[in-house]
């Protein structure tokens, strides 16, 4: 995992959303996704977005 900040673009390419979703989640809270202000632009740490997707994995209910 790593600390790196990414910008709004690449962690929507990550995630395969827009980002105008990723804007939407951050204003409605619908989602639990960290992000860094830094200034007027947002910024999202790297291993925020793995832990957002390993959260919000579902297994195949197999087990």
């Amino acid at each position: 995992m790593s600390d790196q900040l990414i910008d709004e673009r690449q962690a929507a390419a990550i995630l395969g959303t827009s980002t105008q979703t990723l804007s939407n989640w951050r204003s409605t809270g619908r989602y639990h996704l960290p992000f860094v202000k830094v200034g007027r632009l947002v910024r999202y740490r790297q291993r925020d977005i793995e832990k957002f997707i390993a959260d919000n994995t579902v297994g195949s209910g197999r087990e």
